[in-house]
């Protein structure tokens, strides 16, 4: 399809110039990219039924809408599988390691539907009860009336957002991933703000995530200016082959690429960009935590897997030593600073700047068994760490989560079986063996010495162990103290709720003992990989 643009002179005077112009318009392959499309039609009918539904019907019809768009995204994913190629003019491009990722974000984003849509009224709506067995009484029916369901309109923000990180990471120009990145960005700083009960803490979370993450996309900007300047293009494909020229401007693309990096290490929590990380997780709603501790993680590795190996895959020996100093610092900071924490959601959130550090062992790898490795290791994070994050909203006090570490003790005498599986979850963040996090990290420490960084996997595995202490201390407050001071509800009658700890025990447990199925689709996916 052509647009031609003709020009003339025009009355009684001769013709000074004539021109016809062709614009080729884009093809735009929408059965490719219907995954995407379905999600963001999926935001717009929730922002239409927001506007015009009362509130009793919103609450039925938002989580079923947004939780329905998931899944059909997800199957025209899988319909996708034998899909490869670049489409709409060169701008998405649609590989194993996108519909991979892609994939994965949409299977963690209906779970986090599942925590959302959680609808906890107080004692006298009669869906939720408090368990007579850990605190009877005043205490249990404050509780439950400070664990009252998120806003509506969470749902089609959380739909923009997936969409946003759908695609983030299959971006194949600069251009389109700054626009992927604000799309996904800027939903998560409204629903950072969402909680009612810690109203102020939640508002400052969302304002330093806000206001970092703005920094973040500026140096994510500045560097793309400085690569277009370079190579003339903001298509990673010809980014990698004027990086295979180096010349005298050179400079231009080595500060273009650490100014990317830069935007792309903030999102992932790596530090020393890692600062809005445990601040976000705590004030942020639980759910919303859990949504962002998964989806955010994968979309921005996914992000930084394509620029790096893609555009500037010829300079790996020259972005690879950053990589190290970077994956050393953030799993030393992550592990350390974690051991201090009292409060269970910035412990988690530690963690989470942990893990970015042992993930990124795979990245620095650079070859085929890091891509598997990473986009394996992701996927079981994201299991285990929404499940974790629904236990914490399952266990309140009359002031509402509880999130301080002391309320915990004796929970294993009360709740064996929640706080077993919350014990489990733990010892899968630590890396024990039987549990999906061991094989995470062993394949991403398999593709680091595959890759001659011996002496990174040696610094992982150190602090590995230093990580497992402060999720072993939780373990022994939880079945070998005694409770002190008011002793925590553990709200009962939350079937969804219930149901996401479950999935997400049950996949930390099978990827443990029997990961092989998922291994061999992260290689193939691998193997084929990113297209250009």
């Amino acid at each position: 399809m052509s647009v031609v643009i003709s020009a003339a002179g025009s009355g009684a005077g001769p013709v000074v110039a004539a021109a016809a112009t062709t614009i080729d318009t884009p093809s735009i392959q929408y059965l490719q990219l219907s995954p995407v499309l379905i999600v963001f039609g999926v935001a717009m009918a929730g922002v239409l039924v927001e506007a015009f539904l009362p509130e009793r019907a919103r609450q039925l019809v938002q989580p079923l809408l947004t939780g329905g768009g998931f899944i059909a995204a997800f199957v025209a994913v899988c319909l996708l599988h034998a899909h490869r190629g670049v489409l709409a003019a060169g701008a998405v491009a649609i590989d194993g390691p996108t519909l991979f990722m892609s994939g994965t974000i949409l299977v963690f984003a209906a779970l986090s539907v599942l925590l959302v849509a959680e609808r906890k009224l107080d004692s006298a709506g009669g869906t939720l009860v408090a368990d007579a067995s850990v605190v009877p009484g005043a205490s249990g029916a404050r509780a439950l009336r400070n664990a009252r369901g998120m806003q509506t309109e969470a749902y089609p923000l959380m739909a923009f957002s997936v969409a946003g990180m759908m695609l983030f990471v299959a971006s194949n120009t600069l251009l389109v991933m700054f626009i992927a990145l604000e799309i996904l960005s800027l939903p998560l700083y409204l629903l950072a703000g969402l909680a009612r009960r810690r109203r102020l803490l939640s508002q400052e979370a969302a304002v330093k995530y806000f206001l970092l993450g703005a920094f973040s996309s500026a140096f994510f900007l500045y560097g793309l200016a400085l690569i277009y300047g370079f190579a003339g293009s903001v298509e990673l494909g010809r980014i990698a082959d004027a990086a295979n020229t180096v010349g005298r401007h050179d400079t231009y693309l080595y500060l273009g690429m650490a100014l990317l990096a830069v935007g792309l290490l903030f999102k992932i929590g790596a530090a020393p960009f890692h600062s809005w990380t445990p601040d976000v997780y705590q004030g942020a709603p639980t759910p919303v935590t859990a949504f962002m501790a998964a989806g955010t993680k994968v979309a921005a590795f996914g992000a930084l897997l394509r620029v790096f190996y893609v555009a500037f895959g010829g300079l790996r020996w020259d972005w690879r030593p950053i990589m190290w100093a970077v994956a050393i610092l953030t799993m030393v900071v992550g592990a350390v600073i974690a051991i201090t924490q009292r409060d269970v959601k910035r412990l988690i959130g530690y963690s989470a700047v942990a893990h970015a550090g042992f993930i990124l062992v795979g990245v620095a790898a650079a070859n085929t068994e890091g891509l598997s490795g990473t986009m394996f290791y992701l996927v079981a994070y994201g299991f285990t760490t929404i499940a974790a994050l629904a236990v914490v909203t399952l266990v309140r006090t009359g002031d509402g989560e509880a999130s301080d570490l002391a309320r915990w003790q004796g929970l294993g005498k009360q709740k064996p079986l929640l706080a077993g599986s919350f014990a489990f979850l733990l010892l899968s963040m630590a890396g024990i063996p039987l549990t999906a996090g061991f094989i995470g990290k062993f394949s991403v420490f398999e593709a680091g010495i595959a890759g001659n960084a011996v002496p990174l996997v040696v610094v992982a595995v150190l602090t590995s162990a230093i990580a497992a202490f402060f999720y072993v201390r939780v373990i022994v407050l939880m079945f070998f103290s005694e409770p002190t001071g008011e002793r925590p509800v553990v709200v009962t009658g939350s079937t969804l709720t219930y149901a996401t700890v479950g999935i997400g025990t049950v996949m930390t447990l099978l990827l443990g003992v029997a990961p092989q199925p998922l291994l061999d689709l992260a290689n193939h996916a691998a193997a084929s990989g990113f297209v250009r």
